[in-house]
């Protein structure tokens, strides 16, 4: 991109919006104008790409994207915030229920953000039929992009705020105030439009490997099918889909916001994602798997894994929607959670925090070997979790050190576990032989531990004893672990495996497992099978201690969402599902566990195998409040819109 031409363009931008609200125009004097912008084809790429560029810190980003860190998936101390304030970094202090209306956290509802956007959208829209040299077919393609972006920027609204205010067309700048408030508009009518806008992009919508490598960025018909399957789910979730708490909920016109229940929404989310699959797989998208030579069929498996959630020059056979990452590296999740190392350290990397890390939560999420909950698999002793235990079975090589004291809670566990944490006493594969597998030692004092006899507010410190491998490149080493920053990686927003969890979800919740097991069991299973654990129904009914789990409707919900959990961790799914699910309340306003890591000893690590300690407890969500995201209280009054209840 022409970083100068883009500069031009987003001044023009701002001059857009200088007066009171996102309803005013560029001054008819200034240097460049709508009006000469859209007179090249050059220029009106430069706009649109401006468009895309709007989306991506607060999507692309964990500093922007409160969904990375917002949840319960990751611990993190003072020193982390107090690095988080200069970086706004806002998922931590909503995790921590500082959310506010008078200056969000977040905050995307405002005149230089998304409703910015979506004026941008509609003058290109506007403009871009006079454009001269450009041919029709590609103003149909740049067109069907932006119809899909701004149904993008409306999805991420409605997800945010719940019912919003709908932008069809620019309002003129001199129009009465009456007309530039416009209301909020009901649940329905805002999924309708978006849905509108996915189906008229996608007539023109090339999938991805039929578009030129210059615009991969920009959505494709993949991801158009995919946000509309997205958006179905949302309408169909207990969120937006008879939720009580927000059953008076009105617009200044008196209309109500959110709608009764209607089982149906489930099937239009089912069939949705099910059209969406077919696209995919139509056009050449597959989960990532049999990509690695290592050596044990564990490590192939945990290597598939790791590489589902990359895209080293965009090149990803399972995402179905990418964006570019943020230039500041530290939106990056490697950069604040792998290890840091002191100076002496051949791995030392100062670029690296170490200071975010898995909360006991998510470790003692993920499945067994055999695919069911640490409490439910009869073969798994959960009693004796909190233990020392040695491995014996050689199928674990290069993953846990055999014959050696290791935690019973990092044995026997599934390839996704292996992949995603680095847990005390195992191995974490760094740089390209096997043989530079490192051994994790956390105990105070240890190569990866605390170096410090006390929890400091003014350093780096991993809190937790655990590592987030997930979304870091295993065949770098940590020394260079910032050149590897530096790659031309996209940022995965949607991928096939999103797809697959929604089917199973919408047609469990419209007709439970038994009609058809083609609808639920096997969109999970394809899941399951990459993440080298057994079919659903196989683990249950063989190992667990509730064999007929499997075969209800309710019993088929929870191992949903736990797969949910489990496949997306560290990728913000959770946070938004919470919402969705009505879960959120219940979730994120438990303490954060850990262990004691200024122990230097086995023993006083595991305080002494009696189970994990309170590593941080300033968590809280209010509910119902905090399931929508308060708009600006002064955004409130320029707009003339309500509020979220009880903000």
């Amino acid at each position: 991109m022409n970083m100068k031409k883009l500069s031009c363009i987003i001044t023009a931008f701002i001059f857009l919006f200088q007066g009171c609200d996102y309803l005013d125009v560029v001054p008819k004097n200034d240097v460049q104008t709508v009006e000469t912008i859209f007179e090249k084809r050059s220029d009106v790429d430069v706009w649109l790409k401006g468009c895309y560029v709007l989306l991506t810190n607060p999507i692309a980003s964990i500093l922007g994207n409160p969904a990375y860190l917002g949840a319960d998936e990751i611990v993190s101390g003072e020193y982390f915030r107090q690095y988080s304030s200069t970086k706004s970094c806002t998922g931590t202090f909503i995790g921590d229920g500082l959310q506010m209306s008078q200056e969000p956290y977040g905050n995307i509802w405002k005149r230089d953000g998304f409703y910015a956007a979506i004026r941008y959208c509609n003058i290109f829209f506007e403009k871009v039929g006079g454009v001269n040299n450009m041919p029709d077919r590609e103003k149909r393609l740049w067109t069907a992009e932006l119809k899909a972006l701004k149904a993008h920027f409306y999805f991420e609204l409605m997800r945010r705020y719940g019912p919003i205010i709908l932008v069809p067309e620019n309002i003129d700048p001199y129009a009465e105030t009456d007309i530039m408030q416009q209301p909020r508009q009901p649940i329905d009518t805002v999924v309708k439009a978006i849905v509108s806008l996915l189906d008229e992009a996608m007539k023109d919508l090339p999938p991805l490997a039929e578009k030129d490598v210059s615009r991969w960025a920009f959505h494709s018909l993949e991801s158009a099918a995919t946000l509309k399957a997205y958006t179905y789910l949302y309408a169909a979730s207990p969120l937006f889909n008879g939720n009580t708490a927000y059953a008076n909920f009105t617009n200044k016109k008196g209309e109500l916001l959110f709608p009764a229940y209607d089982k149906e929404k489930w099937r239009q989310a089912a069939e949705a994602a099910d059209s969406a699959i077919q696209i995919c797989l139509n056009n050449g998208k597959q989960l990532i798997a049999g990509i690695s030579n290592k050596n044990t069929d564990l490590l192939k498996t945990m290597e598939d894994i790791e590489y589902s959630v990359h895209a080293q020059n965009f090149i990803n056979a399972e995402a179905t929607y990418m964006l570019r990452k943020e230039n500041d590296p530290y939106s990056q999740l490697p950069a604040v959670a792998l290890p840091y190392f002191e100076s002496t350290d051949e791995d030392y990397n100062a670029f690296l925090l170490g200071c975010v890390s898995p909360s006991m939560k998510i470790v003692e999420m993920y499945y067994t070997e055999h695919g069911l909950p640490i409490d439910a698999d009869k073969e798994w002793d959960y009693s004796a979790r909190y233990q020392m235990g040695k491995e014996t079975n050689p199928q674990y090589r290069d993953v846990v050190p055999l014959n050696e004291n290791v935690l019973n809670l990092h044995l026997r566990r599934e390839p996704r576990f292996y992949a995603n944490i680095a847990a005390d006493r195992c191995y974490w594969q760094r740089g390209k032989d096997v043989e530079q597998n490192i051994l994790v030692r956390a105990y105070r004092g240890e190569r990866f531990g605390s170096q410090s006899s006390l929890i400091m507010n003014n350093m780096p410190q991993n809190l937790s004893g655990y590592w987030i491998k997930k979304g870091s490149y295993s065949d770098v080493s940590g020394r260079n672990y910032s050149e590897a920053m530096n790659r031309e990686d996209a940022v995965i927003i949607f991928r096939l495996a999103d797809l697959y969890l929604m089917k199973a979800e919408a047609w469990n919740e419209y007709e439970g497992p038994l009609v058809d097991r083609t609808h639920v069991y096997e969109p999970l299973n394809v899941v399951r099978e990459r993440a080298g654990i057994p079919d659903v129904e196989s683990a249950w009914l063989t190992y667990s201690k509730t064999p007929d789990k499997v075969k209800t409707q309710q019993g088929m919900q929870e191992i949903i969402r736990r797969e949910w959990n489990i496949e997306f961790a560290f990728e913000g799914r959770r946070f938004w599902n919470l919402r969705r699910w009505l879960l959120a309340g219940e979730e994120l306003n438990t303490k954060l566990y850990g262990w004691n890591i200024l122990g230097t000893t086995a023993q006083q690590f595991y305080n002494n195998y009696e189970g994990p300690v309170v590593v941080w407890s300033k968590r809280q969500f209010l509910s119902p409040r905090d399931y929508l995201f308060p708009i600006r209280s002064e955004e409130v009054m320029v707009a003339g819109c309500v509020q979220n209840p009880n903000w």
